[in-house]
């Protein structure tokens, strides 16, 4: 099943962010149209693509991000493929909050001294990032990445 095309717009060339975020949605229907994906993701993505096409203008740049979030979240949950530096993205927050944050109370509370818990958000980010670059390797040896990257546009 192929994917239906996205409706060529001219008039978005005056906005370079929205004609760039336009280009970059279409790089990964490109993408995905040359993999094995299951039915439900297709028809996903074909719903997604239909509503880009009769988004007006001017609401256009808030759809393309909403239908690239819904586009890979349901890639990543059914097919197991992630777009580039997926991983690093989602970890770099994740090793803040779950890592940095308690890393700092620590740090404060030995130290009895509360105005250092901002010294282990920098630790909970390298943490994250580290273990989220890691992820994406062994995806990458796998074949599960996209040769897309997502916030690029």
């Amino acid at each position: 099943m192929r994917f239906p095309e996205l409706i060529n717009r001219p008039d978005i060339s005056s906005n370079n962010k929205l004609e760039r975020s336009y280009l970059h949605f279409k790089s990964l229907i490109d993408e995905l149209e040359t993999k094995s994906l299951t039915e439900n993701s297709r028809k996903v993505i074909a719903d997604e693509i239909s509503l880009l096409n009769d988004t007006a203008d001017n609401k256009l740049l808030s759809q393309i991000r909403k239908s690239t979030l819904r586009i890979t979240r349901i890639v990543e949950k059914e097919s197991k493929l992630v777009p580039k530096g997926y991983y690093r993205m989602l970890w770099t927050g994740l090793g803040m909050s779950a890592f940095g944050i308690p890393i700092g109370v620590a740090f404060g509370a030995a130290l009895k001294n509360m105005g250092l818990i901002g010294i282990g958000l920098p630790i909970g980010l390298g943490i994250g990032v580290a273990y989220g670059t890691t992820i994406d390797k062994k995806a990458a040896k796998e074949g599960r990445q996209l040769n897309w990257e997502m916030g690029k546009s």
